[in-house]
């Protein structure tokens, strides 16, 4: 008796187990995100989808087989999802192959390098699947922006050049000088320039702008359900225009953002880019939340080599490298160097630097609104450690504050805010000439 009734439980739960498998995952959301550097594809349920990969090369299309679900609305939306300008992904196709799996095909309009990964539950999402495509080839930022700005040089009325024997490479000659930009051994302190005199230069000077967070990383959220991510992507906007048209010290300057769109970027690929870029400062941009909705003020962050400077900036910095957590990086192949590379390449020299930049921005700022603290505080924010360019993070108001996440949606104060950003790089500039500065080009 003791027998049959431990096989009629057995049997009781291989049944609930099959009746379990049988209803499989749920999808919650299915999204996507379109951009220049990579196009992400995320499927959101409540239980670790199993998968089968299969990528073909020409056509280039990526196929994936879903087990143990069955064809539902949620994952047929992902067809209407793709937009026209995805510059990776030309349409989704969507099917049930066989029973408990369905197929999704990605037709891509160019080679890509695929990476499908999962993501357990962190902050508001729950299990997550990944499809990031990589294209195989994508144009040069530096060389982007040096065509830009030859562009506009060519358009603005000049005198006819003189007649060379040869034909000239506009393009090709100032990506060379861009590369030969001062190297990392310090001027003797006889021939460097005073900070006094406009010094000009014939390479172009590069400001990186980095909106914080991105695509699925939403960043702080506001009471109004004002996105962190949104409003630090509309002022990066509004200081990049400043930055294209005002040269300084009659140098040509250009703006380079980090993300230009609404997608997801890793904290260290945001240094990486800065430093493909062979960028003169980097001003990382955020507007963070607070336990309560009292902390009001703008401030301003440089990076520190030691303990944070307060309780507040340890923690703020803390939250800010927890960013790819919540946007999804694919951990297994991620560089096993990089997270040591983010921890030993700050410099004194470059942190130095980066006060002397916190300081213009932040006295510029305290004219437009309040501040959170009247000088420069340091924590160990990772996006802050490329070695060789003077690098800060804004914090531009604090999202949680009722009060401050209107100021934030207001055309006229951000308005404000750019342009004080604008004064700040200026006055930097006006004490700390281009030219007079060590570099390490990478």
């Amino acid at each position: 008796m003791r027998r049959r009734s431990l096989l009629q439980s057995g049997t009781l739960v291989l049944l609930l187990a099959a009746r379990h498998l049988a209803h499989g995952a749920t999808i919650l959301a299915v999204r996507v995100w379109p951009a220049p550097d990579y196009s992400r594809v995320t499927i959101e349920s409540d239980t670790e989808l199993r998968i089968k990969q299969f990528f073909v090369p020409s056509p280039p299309r990526l196929a994936v087989d879903i087990e143990g679900i069955e064809l539902n609305p949620a994952l047929k939306a992902l067809v209407a999802k793709v937009q026209a300008d995805d510059p990776t992904i030309a349409g989704i196709r969507v099917g049930q192959s066989a029973p408990g799996v369905v197929r999704l095909v990605l037709d891509l309009k160019q080679p890509v390098t695929p990476q499908v990964f999962t993501l357990g539950p962190v902050a508001a999402y729950q299990h997550r699947l990944v499809f990031d495509l990589y294209p195989t080839q994508l144009a040069d930022p530096l060389e982007a922006l040096i065509a830009e700005r030859l562009k506009e040089s060519s358009a603005a009325p000049s005198a006819p050049p003189a007649a060379t024997p040869s034909a000239p490479d506009p393009l090709g000659d100032l990506i060379a000088r861009q590369s030969q930009r001062p190297a990392s051994a310090p001027a003797p302190p006889e021939t460097r320039p005073r900070a006094q005199a406009p010094v000009a230069t014939d390479r172009l000077i590069i400001i990186a702008l980095d909106p914080g967070h991105g695509g699925e990383d939403p960043g702080a959220i506001g009471p109004g359900g004002t996105r962190e991510k949104d409003v630090v992507l509309r002022l990066a906007h509004r200081l990049r225009d400043r930055i294209n048209a005002s040269p300084i010290n009659g140098n040509a300057i250009r703006a380079y953002l980090t993300r230009d769109a609404d997608f997801f970027v890793p904290l260290h690929v945001r240094v990486q880019k800065a430093r493909h870029v062979q960028a003169d400062l980097f001003v990382s941009i955020h507007a963070d939340a607070f336990f309560t909705p009292r902390p009001q003020g703008a401030s301003v962050f440089a990076l520190s080599q030691g303990g944070a400077s307060s309780t507040a900036a340890r923690w703020m910095a803390e939250r800010e490298n927890k960013a790819d957590l919540i946007g999804g990086l694919n951990v297994k192949t991620r560089d096993p160097q990089v997270k040591r590379a983010l921890f030993d390449m700050s410099t004194t020299a470059q942190i130095n630097d980066s006060l002397k930049l916190g300081a213009s921005m932040l006295g510029e700022i305290g004219r437009v609104g309040k501040l959170h603290k009247p000088r420069v505080e340091q924590a160990g924010f990772a996006v802050l450690k490329a070695p060789d360019i003077p690098s800060v993070l804004v914090e531009a108001a604090f999202i949680s504050n009722p009060e401050e996440e209107a100021k934030l949606n207001s055309d006229d104060y951000q308005e404000q805010l750019a342009s004080a950003l604008m004064r700040g790089i200026e006055a930097y500039f006006s004490k700390n000439p281009p030219l007079a500065r060590n570099r390490t080009v990478s």
